[in-house]
């Protein structure tokens, strides 16, 4: 076994070396190319090149959201965990998460509702611009997907990762159906909260 040695402030570094090298003479949409590395970095999932599906504006309207000081909201702590508060505060841009609030579980468990149906009603509340950095919940996204219908919601960018098996992948087709709504979903069963916090640093990290 040819174990390598790489310093460990190079290893990253390192890795998106070897994703280069796997990816050989491909070339990437300019500014997609770094949240797709990104993706594969985090995942060492190659399907991602052609799972991750962006609207039209998604990447410059994300960008001019962050640049705004817009909120992130998550639909688990874990994604929340994962995003580079440092470098968002560098922005003002807040990261927030609504789901283990303890009102947020009453109103739940009182209503028969996820927790992550009642988050998103949260989030639509908030003024400014909104990024929905959604990686576990596919409820979530039937939220979403039902409040900006009635008109009640218009997010910034929908980040739709989830990941699973039980209404993921008919969750992700509704936010792709939407008109005049940017997304960035990855199709199919595959995501996860890793995803989304990946997604969300690699739009901070390229402003």
């Amino acid at each position: 076994m040819n174990i390598q040695y790489v310093e460990p402030h190079n290893i990253e570094k390192r890795s998106f070396e070897i994703i280069q090298e796997e990816l050989g003479d491909l070339k990437l949409p300019e500014e997609k190319e770094p949240i797709i590395k990104r993706v594969i970095h985090t995942t060492a999932d190659f399907d991602y090149l052609n799972n991750l599906i962006f609207s039209e504006n998604a990447i410059k309207k994300a960008k001019e959201a962050l640049k705004s000081g817009a909120t992130i909201v998550t639909d688990t702590n874990m994604v929340l965990a994962g995003i580079n508060k440092k470098t968002a505060s560098n922005y003002g841009v807040s990261v927030k998460c609504f789901m283990a609030d303890e009102d947020v579980f009453r109103e739940a468990e009182e209503r028969g509702e996820t927790r992550a149906t009642v988050s998103m009603e949260r989030a639509s509340k908030i003024s400014g611009p909104v990024i929905l950095a959604i990686g576990n919940a596919p409820t979530a996204l039937i939220k979403i997907y039902e409040m900006i219908k009635s008109g009640k919601f218009k997010p910034e960018l929908i980040i739709g990762v989830p990941v699973g098996f039980v209404n993921v992948v008919e969750a992700k087709e509704l936010i792709m159906s939407l008109e005049n709504i940017e997304y960035i979903v990855a199709k199919g069963r595959k995501g996860g909260s890793n995803v989304a916090a990946a997604i969300c640093n690699a739009l901070l990290y390229n402003l």
